[in-house]
């Protein structure tokens, strides 16, 4: 018996790139899979319910089951609905795995409105919008049968959220939401049965087709490609498994070969004071620990 046999998941922005490696991995493990992705109709980039559906076509030739959900991940009732499709259509939900997303890049001076608000809406309202559903369903299942369900949320961040690039104050803020937001999950839900982590992955895929990036993730012509997307999807169907009820909260850095457990963030140094703290006696104390220090050399995601 596969892995997942029996389990119904849902996958987000599943129609190309590391959303679809992820559906038909799932699948092949033998989970039953919504494949879910935005149509024509709101998307400008012209993906159509057509891609979802391919994605739908490959997993049934290879004898799974699946189902295409055409809507917006960060709309809140697309969103529920494609958690009533997996109710629906399968009778049960089990897996989340969150991933849908773009970029929208300019630097925090030249960031627009529209841009900044674009992707903090589908990368971390679109999160928010499944894992709220999905954790009200496991909720009301567990109180009602008044024992544990097996919930499994799955959270795509980036290494954006630690390094905080430049061009991408929308897109490492809207990350770093999602890290606090699967974390928060975590805790809200162990007693349910339902566990939440986060992966941050590197991977070849169209939000990577640009410009350097592009020449950097490109597939070898010959020998182990490092950077396709279906080196991710281990690690999604073992966060996914049962072999994973003890895993929860936490983050996870995968791409070729390697995957790293990242720790929790800790304190460097601590200063204490007597009585209140004032102006003069943070100046003596920081300036002491900065003494001899460039601008960001300290900083976090100047550390390895």
């Amino acid at each position: 018996m596969s892995v997942l046999e029996g389990k119904v998941a849902v996958v987000t922005g599943a129609a190309n790139g590391l959303g679809r490696a992820e559906a038909i991995y799932l699948a092949g493990q033998g989970a039953r899979v919504v494949v879910s992705d935005i149509g024509a109709n709101r998307d400008g980039e012209g993906r159509t319910m057509d891609a979802a559906q391919e994605v739908v076509d490959e997993i049934q030739a290879a004898g799974g089951e699946a189902v295409a959900h055409c809507g917006d991940v960060a709309d809140w009732d697309d969103s529920k609905a494609m958690i009533q499709t997996a109710l629906e259509r399968f009778g049960d939900l089990h897996i989340l795995v969150n991933n849908a997303g773009f970029l929208r890049d300019k630097t925090v001076f030249g960031m627009t409105e529209e841009n900044w608000d674009a992707v903090i809406r589908v990368h971390l309202k679109g999160h928010f919008c499944g894992i709220r559903h999905a954790t009200e369903y496991w909720r009301n299942t567990s109180k009602a049968k008044g024992e544990p369900v097996y919930g499994r949320i799955i959270s795509t961040a980036s290494e954006a959220a630690l390094f905080s690039p430049i061009g991408q104050p929308n897109y490492a803020a809207a990350k770093s939401g999602i890290i606090a937001l699967t974390n928060s999950a975590a805790q809200a839900c162990v007693r349910y049965g339902v566990t939440a982590n986060t992966i941050m992955p590197r991977a070849r895929t169209r939000m990577v087709a640009v410009g350097d990036l592009e020449a950097a993730f490109a597939k070898p012509e010959e020998g182990f490609d490092t950077f396709s997307p279906d080196n991710v999807t281990p690690l999604v169907g073992y966060l996914a498994s049962p072999d994973s009820a003890n895993v929860s909260g936490n983050l996870f850095i995968i791409w070729g070969q390697s995957v790293t457990v990242v720790q929790a963030p800790s304190t460097e140094v601590a200063y204490q004071t007597e009585e209140a703290w004032t102006h003069a006696g943070l100046a003596d104390a920081l300036g002491k620990h900065f003494a001899g220090k460039q601008p960001l050399e300290e900083a976090f995601f100047n550390k390895p």
